[in-house]
């Protein structure tokens, strides 16, 4: 069968090169090709050294790493929504609610993105890079279950076309365009996105399925306890409730080498530096909350591991990854804890680091220079008279 289907996209490859019947779709059928089948091109001139891992094995890495949450996020929902309306069902049928809600979502974000991907491809006639089989499956892990589907398609848009491709495509985007997509709903739709109302699907008009964050938020205490939040079981965004689906996926991120263990270590640290902080002043009850309760709370595990690790985001220097987590981790909590109108910290400190982190490679590079410098310098002989 494999063989069969090789010959056949030979055979019609013609069609698609230049001088052919359908040339203007060669950006197109090269990337179903190489999706298919790995690429037979070899290097004529140039480096000669490849990586085993390209960016296709990379990105299909991040998507299995992403699994768990997932599939954890799609029963969530479903029984988010019959813990809610009190009904008793079995486990196939909490998974299938959380699927027919999910899904579409799903759907809607590869389609969308895909499509501007596609057509942009065709237009600067460059080859459709894989870069958005993560972001298409990462936007729809950081919206609630119950976001209208019409919102994910713009957001989707507006990601891709602001976030990536003004910069320039794949490995050219400033931030990352996944936590940019959530940024836009959270500030164009700030009722959706506030946490404190909606996170279940088609919940009863008097269950108000606030999130802990929400309702930290709100000036309340009444939250889960840390093992319901530890196991994921709080209403939430679809893939960030389950701290445990989440280490999942960091261990499979850790083990390929694909994520940088100095970003995910130092985003802990910071975070923790901060809670113990507040522990310290502990002004208010929230100030008092055990600092190990914001890693299980909101984005905060879920950010650390996919988000502040993406490699075109993040700073690059090993120097400059410590200081990148610490940092992100130190203003998540400060924004949970001090400003309650953004009570998911861990998107906005993300956003805002990516900004930075080409300045703190920038300093800890000129640093190395200067020390390097000064080892060099090699004083004069004096003669002696």
């Amino acid at each position: 069968m494999i063989k069969n289907l090789r010959r056949f996209i030979s055979k019609i490859k013609p069609n698609f090169t230049e001088g052919g019947k359908f040339a203007w779709l060669q950006s197109t059928f090269e990337a179903f090709e190489s999706f298919l089948f790995v690429p037979d091109e070899t290097t004529k001139r140039g480096c000669q050294i490849r990586d085993a891992i390209d960016l296709k094995r990379t990105m299909i890495f991040v998507v299995i790493a992403l699994m768990p949450a997932l599939l954890f996020g799609i029963w969530n929902i479903g029984y988010q929504h019959f813990k809610a309306t009190a009904e008793a069902v079995s486990f196939w049928q909490t998974f299938g609610f959380g699927l027919f809600k999910a899904l579409p979502i799903i759907v809607v974000s590869y389609v969308t993105g895909l499509a501007i991907e596609f057509a942009f491809a065709q237009i600067r006639h460059h080859q459709v890079n894989e870069g958005f089989l993560v972001t298409g499956m990462l936007i729809p892990l950081v919206l609630p279950p119950d976001i209208p589907l019409w919102m994910v398609a713009l957001a989707t848009a507006f990601a891709v076309l602001i976030g990536k491709e003004a910069f320039g495509g794949t490995g050219m985007n400033l931030v990352n365009p996944a936590l940019l997509a959530r940024a836009f709903l959270f500030f164009a739709y700030p009722s959706v996105m506030s946490g404190d109302k909606v996170w279940i699907a088609d919940q009863p008009d008097a269950f108000t399925g606030a999130t802990p964050l929400g309702i930290l938020a709100n000036g309340g205490t009444d939250i889960p306890d840390a093992w319901t939040m530890i196991w994921g079981g709080v209403p939430g965004s679809i893939g960030e409730t389950s701290v445990i689906a989440v280490a999942l996926g960091a261990t499979l991120l850790l083990f390929t080498g694909i994520a940088s263990w100095r970003i995910m270590l130092s985003v802990i640290l910071g975070g923790g530096l901060m809670g113990l902080l507040f522990n310290a002043i502990g002004a208010n009850e929230y100030m008092q909350l055990p600092f190990y309760y914001h890693y299980l709370m909101g984005g905060f595990a879920f950010g650390a591991v996919f988000m502040a690790t993406d490699p075109v985001t993040a700073a690059q220097t090993n120097t400059g990854k410590w200081i990148y987590g610490m940092l992100i981790g130190i203003l998540a909590v400060m924004l949970r804890v001090i400003n309650p109108a953004y009570p998911e910290g861990m998107m906005l400190s993300i956003l805002l680091l990516n900004c930075f982190a080409p300045l703190i490679d920038h300093c800890v590079i000129a640093r190395n220079i200067k020390m390097r410098q000064k080892r060099a310098i090699v004083k004069p002989k004096t003669s002696v008279q």
